[in-house]
């Protein structure tokens, strides 16, 4: 299955280069995208020099964003699956076979990694607010999730090409809108274990403007067919 690796970043001079090496390391022919949204380091130069091509925003458009330009990306070049991956380090590239196992064995659509059987150094508010938009999610899309709001993912492409079109989010929520429209469409989702790896990073999820995003896209969804 022809594979790319996406990984969406911002000011991540520091880890990028060790994510790339570590996921073309891997040895399983994967290919690696780099979207560096609006980054105001050198995250572009570190992510070319470890071997990944770089697709570039000008400007800072938000995670989600950054998301599609990776899928267009993935459609326009033929590619069968893609993989994304923070570049913050928090996403252990080791786990890639897992996904590839997982996708192959379960025949499902999407493959989500999750934390939330070894939450280890999670945050306590992280670990409540994961489960209950995981509850949310799950019923919008009509099929359990336990971990919607992990970014550690494999998507077929197929799946790409009938939803990435009517995709209104741009930031953190995308990831939620992807499950919810997958599984309204019928798209299966399955789960693998992966471990929760936190290094103290300061998060760029902004605790209030993204709660409210996620209540919007809930609230859109109750709409859609």
């Amino acid at each position: 299955m022809r594979t790319l690796v996406i990984v969406p970043s911002k000011n991540v001079e520091a880890t990028v280069g060790d994510v790339v090496r570590r996921v073309l390391g891997l040895d399983l022919g994967l290919d690696v995208l780099v979207v560096n949204d609006g980054s105001e380091d050198d995250t572009s130069r570190v992510a070319r020099e470890a071997g990944a091509e770089v697709v570039e925003h000008a400007e800072n458009l938000g995670k989600g964003a950054a998301l599609r330009t990776g899928f267009e990306y993935a459609v326009e070049r033929g590619y069968e699956a893609v993989i994304t991956i923070d570049g913050d380090g928090q996403h252990d590239p080791a786990a890639i076979p897992q996904f590839l196992e997982t996708i192959e064995k379960s025949g499902a659509d999407i493959v989500v990694g999750t934390r939330m059987h070894a939450v280890g150094q999670m945050p306590k508010l992280r670990i409540w607010t994961n489960r209950t938009t995981s509850r949310v999610v799950s019923f919008l899309s009509r099929q359990s999730i336990p971990d919607s709001q992990s970014g550690y993912r494999m998507i077929r492409v197929r799946v790409l090409k009938d939803l990435v079109k009517s995709f209104v989010t741009t930031r953190y929520d995308t990831e939620s809108e992807l499950l919810i429209r997958a599984g309204r469409r019928g798209y299966r989702v399955a789960a693998t274990a992966i471990e929760s790896i936190y290094r103290g990073a300061v998060s760029h999820i902004n605790p209030v403007a993204d709660t409210l995003r996620f209540v919007r896209l809930v609230g859109r969804s109750l709409f859609w067919r």
